[in-house]
């Protein structure tokens, strides 16, 4: 009799999973799939949204199955691939326990504010309006991003970072920095991060143009007279007579000291170079012609140098 009353129990609670199961439904996931779980959901939100997307065959029977099998951890929001032939334990799993599938977008040393701008539009995984940030807030560098995100977190996350590094970089500063404020530290960096595209002579045009804010001599950075007409665009012309002859306060070739804000976000290594620079007594530089410039302390070694360059671009056709 006892061996009897333990069959009749196995028996029952066999039969009862069975039961179980049939109520749990299945999954139908024929294809990888993206599912995206918004911040702030519930289990039962969730487990809704599986089956109006059809990748499950019963909400209730998804989380009967949840309660019984499943853990105790909280599901997390964003994307997740849901592959082919995934079992309903396996898509809670992912949901617990999986890596949520996340997306880059990188913002180049020196990229102007207005591109910054553009490239966060033209992201269509982004959503919500922003304004084009203040120019030399953002920290060139890659970040990532989840499908659906604002464009707003993103920039603030840009931001931040830029605000964490300049600090830190400020409190690192030497005694050759010429520079008064971390603002100012902005500013020259993004002069620096457009006159010069090596990253090795970064330091050293920091050092010339740091010589001429210590004289108060006017900077003559190009990049700052064009920065007013494009917002960091290119020009796509040559420079007019005019524009270098203007009085406006970003005309460096008019106007001495800094111009009152960045031309452009540089990056850690401009505001680095900026922060500690070459020991030079250069004040000033010219192109080479191998895309570096070369340096001299006098105006009369300065004039051979640029003779030299503007003889180089007439054999190139270039004037």
């Amino acid at each position: 009799m006892k061996k009897l009353g333990c069959l009749i129990a196995v028996i029952l609670l066999a039969g009862a999973a069975l039961f179980a199961s049939s109520r749990m439904g299945s999954a139908t996931i024929e294809e990888d799939t993206a599912f995206i779980i918004p911040a702030g959901s519930s289990l039962t939100s969730v487990a809704q949204k599986l089956e109006d997307e059809g990748l499950i065959t019963s909400s209730d029977g998804f989380l009967l199955r949840s309660k019984i099998f499943g853990g105790s951890g909280p599901i997390q929001a964003g994307e997740f691939m849901l592959t082919a032939g995934m079992s309903q334990s396996d898509i809670l799993d992912a949901f617990q326990n999986g890596d949520v599938i996340r997306r880059f977008v990188t913002i180049p040393e020196g990229l102007p504010s207005i591109l910054v701008y553009e490239r966060l539009m033209a992201e269509d995984l982004l959503t919500g309006e922003i304004d084009v940030p203040e120019e030399g807030s953002i920290l060139p560098d890659t970040y990532d991003f989840e499908r659906g995100e604002s464009r707003a977190a993103v920039i603030a996350r840009m931001q931040s970072a830029m605000d964490d590094y300049l600090a830190e970089a400020w409190g690192k500063r030497t005694d050759r920095a010429a520079v008064k404020t971390p603002e100012e530290a902005l500013i020259l960096a993004s002069i620096v991060e457009k006159e010069t595209a090596q990253a090795d002579e970064r330091p050293m045009v920091a050092g010339a143009l740091s010589n001429r804010v210590r004289i108060g001599m006017m900077l003559g950075a190009d990049a700052t007279t064009i920065y007013p007409i494009t917002k960091g665009k290119p020009l796509g012309r040559r420079i007019r007579v005019s524009e270098l002859r203007s009085t406006n306060p970003y005309n460096t070739r008019a106007v001495a000291g800094l111009p009152p804000g960045p031309i452009t976000n540089p990056g850690r290594e401009s505001i680095a170079a900026v922060l500690d620079p070459a020991e030079t007594k250069a004040l000033y530089y010219v192109a080479d012609g191998t895309g570096g410039h070369v340096f001299s302390e006098t105006l009369e070694e300065h004039n051979r140098n640029a003779a030299k360059w503007r003889a180089l671009r007439r054999e190139r056709g270039e004037m």
